[in-house]
């Protein structure tokens, strides 16, 4: 594979957020590091595992020990959610690029390497994979793109975002960035992507854009969706997604002139680069 021309020489932090992943995460470990190995970056990978349920964190450590600096295993004691993860993980990041993928073969892995040249072609602040775009390839149940519309359209008129699509698992943003917002963030499970996205454009960093991806998702069905997980899921992400408008719009939560207010602990805040 050549390297793409239009990336620059930064330092490139990806975090990996795992739950219960013994069974793959060794494999998934090895195949995203064979991408950035082909991108012309020094880079780590970091590995978070969301909980101690199983042997993830160890698995995860048995692979860092061959690639020293290059990927990290870390994680705590119970499970937080995914955006809490996500969080831990960029609150240790090293990289002027910042990102998080999720652990799993459902997204083909190459999407890293695009989402990376699209990354620089249009100087973005955030780049974020999207089922949506033109150019991606999806597999996706009817009942789940009927629900992932609806909920899509909700966030662009609550929250302005231009963009067609903000739970992908796959999010590319400047250090910047996310030295500015994270230490507002509040949502560590459900809406955990939208709270992100929403601070980051109401902060000013409005140059957001689209990549396409590869994704085959195979649940689906009447049972899916009717089942109670399913249902717990729907209900957090819209209670969630409210409660992201009330304190963005109504209680200005996330200005800078409530920072006293701002409950985010330490361990959880990027500190700024120098």
């Amino acid at each position: 594979m050549n390297q793409p021309k239009t990336l620059r020489p930064e330092f490139l932090s990806l975090v990996m957020p795992a739950y219960k992943a013994e069974k793959f995460i060794e494999k998934n470990i090895l195949q995203v590091k064979a991408i950035l190995d082909e991108l012309p970056y020094d880079y780590e990978l970091i590995i978070v595992a969301d909980g101690m349920m199983d042997k993830t964190v160890d698995r995860a450590a048995k692979v860092a020990k061959r690639y020293p600096g290059k990927i990290i295993a870390t994680g705590y004691q119970n499970n937080m959610g995914k955006g809490h993860a996500v969080r831990f993980g960029m609150a240790r990041a090293k990289g002027d690029i910042i990102g998080f993928t999720d652990v799993g073969l459902d997204i083909n892995p190459f999407a890293i390497s695009l989402a990376l040249e699209h990354f620089n072609w249009y100087k973005a602040d955030i780049i974020i994979g999207s089922k949506r775009h033109p150019a991606s390839i999806v597999e996706y149940p009817w009942q789940r793109r009927i629900l992932s519309l609806g909920y899509q359209l909700g966030v662009r008129t609550l929250f302005g975002l231009k963009v067609r699509d903000t739970q992908v698992g796959l999010k590319f943003f400047k250090r910047e960035v996310l030295e500015k917002v994270l230490p507002r963030l509040l949502v560590k499970a459900w809406a955990f992507d939208v709270e992100l996205l929403a601070v980051s454009n109401y902060l000013g960093y409005k140059k957001i854009y689209e990549t396409p991806i590869e994704l085959k998702n195979e649940f689906g069905g009447i049972s899916v969706l009717t089942s109670k997980g399913f249902s717990k899921f729907v209900w957090g992400m819209l209670i969630d997604t409210a409660a992201v408008f009330y304190r963005l719009r109504i209680l200005h939560y996330y200005d800078s002139q409530n920072k006293d207010k701002w409950i985010t602990p330490e361990y959880l805040i990027l500190k700024v680069k120098r």
